[in-house]
């Protein structure tokens, strides 16, 4: 197409010079006192072409021999920029290949280059990466001490420009990272808070807050920062769940009384309290602190709804519940019943509502509940034997020595 185009142009050149210079009837008169001269028109037009590219010449020649200084050290700062960049090239090759010493004279080369070429110094994010490189090899290395230096030298780098911006974000994750890695839960949460917040909001800070607040024994910090990146999908559901429900345990367990532990309780999500494990363990510590009652209530809406449960839900809900047993009013009687004729099939209700009775001092009926769930193989085997013997010592308290034996001996045979 570019060839077609300059035949067309050339073709018009053609037809105008045959009709404009084809003739050659004109003169072009010159004075120039006392002299004068007389041109074709032809002439004076090629002339004129011919002066004008001679002068256009004569400029580009004198242009090209005032800029050569210029063109000379422009290709000097070329050729340092050229080798700062191998060197920074070669220092990243080399510190993924493991020659962290290696790598670090290949960063502090590139450095070198750069500081001795003042037109470079105004590139904040080649200072940046490469101080990066260098301190991430000094972290391999275990020098903590020249790490840290240039850890600050290059936080301290001006950034210009969203590049120079990334790689200062990027320093201040990686110190916070290696700070971790060293086992400062303090200095890695200071240097975490320190970060922008749109910086704090992304995936990576997140996962790295959660290392710290678990290292530094923070659990509620940890769960709220496991919440939001289940939020933004850090996580898979199961890993997420399963994390979420460890952490809300590892909280529950750091109370140490039952007004700290109710405090606890208060600061979980609605979520975690909707988990049948996390307030199971959460009933049984505060019974064990000596308030069954308000473990009962921690319990209460599970019993309320009791659809939708699973075998293992059912399970810890009734060993809490069983805990929670002293103080038991009547009221708790009809949701324990309701829940058992909801479910049939599953002894650990039957388990539990036994269990409520004999606490009621209702022998008979929770004699006729605890034998039912008793032999069953569904029922673990502490709770099995947690019901014999509940079945041996109402025999007792009948005088039915013979009877006690029995349930004692049933309960010793589980394994």
């Amino acid at each position: 197409m570019r060839n077609v185009v300059w035949f067309i142009l050339l073709f018009a050149f053609a037809v105008l010079a045959a009709a404009v210079l084809g003739r050659n009837d004109a003169v072009v008169t010159l004075y120039w006192a006392p002299w004068r001269m007389d041109l074709s028109f032809n002439f004076f037009i090629l002339a004129l072409l011919l002066l004008c590219v001679g002068l256009y010449v004569t400029l580009q020649t004198l242009y090209t021999l005032i800029g050569l200084p210029r063109r000379a050290r422009e290709w000097r700062i070329a050729r340092r920029d050229h080798h700062a960049q191998q060197a920074l090239r070669e220092a990243l090759a080399l510190y993924f290949g493991a020659r962290y010493s290696r790598a670090h004279k290949a960063a502090q080369r590139a450095l070198t280059i750069q500081n001795v070429t003042p037109e470079l110094q105004a590139d904040p994010e080649f200072t940046t990466l490469a101080r990066l490189l260098a301190a991430g090899s000094m972290h391999r290395l275990q020098d903590r001490a020249r790490r840290d230096e240039l850890l600050r030298d290059a936080l301290a780098a001006s950034p210009a420009g969203s590049n120079a911006r990334a790689a200062d974000e990027g320093v201040r994750l990686m110190a916070a990272e290696w700070a971790l890695e060293d086992r400062d839960a303090d200095r890695a949460l200071e240097l975490i808070a320190e970060l922008p917040p749109g910086l704090a909001r992304r995936t990576q800070a997140l996962r790295l807050k959660l290392q710290a607040a678990r290292l530094a024994r923070q659990p509620l910090d940890a769960l709220r920062t496991a919440r939001l990146l289940a939020k933004h999908q850090g996580f898979s559901q199961v890993a997420a769940q399963g994390l979420l429900r460890s952490l809300a345990m590892e909280a529950l367990d750091t109370a140490r009384d039952a007004d700290q532990l109710q405090r606890v309780w208060e600061q979980l999500d609605a979520a975690d309290r909707r988990d049948a494990f996390i307030a199971a363990r959460a009933a049984t510590a505060m019974a064990r602190q000596g308030r069954p009652a308000d473990a009962r209530a921690m319990l209460q809406p599970f019993w309320d709804t009791p659809q939708g449960r699973s075998a293992e839900e059912w399970e810890v809900l009734s060993e809490a519940f069983v805990q929670a047993l002293e103080g038991l009013g009547t009221d708790w009687l009809p949701r324990l019943e309701s829940a058992s004729h909801a479910h049939p099939t599953r002894p650990e209700l039957s388990y539990a509502l036994g269990r409520a009775l004999a606490e009621l001092q209702l022998w008979g009926k929770a004699r006729q509940q605890l034998e039912r769930c008793a032999d069953d193989p569904v029922l673990p085997p502490r709770l099995r034997r947690s019901a014999w013997r509940q079945l041996a010592e109402m025999a007792e308290q009948d005088g039915e020595a013979e009877r006690a034996h029995t349930c004692f001996r049933r309960a010793a045979r589980i394994e």
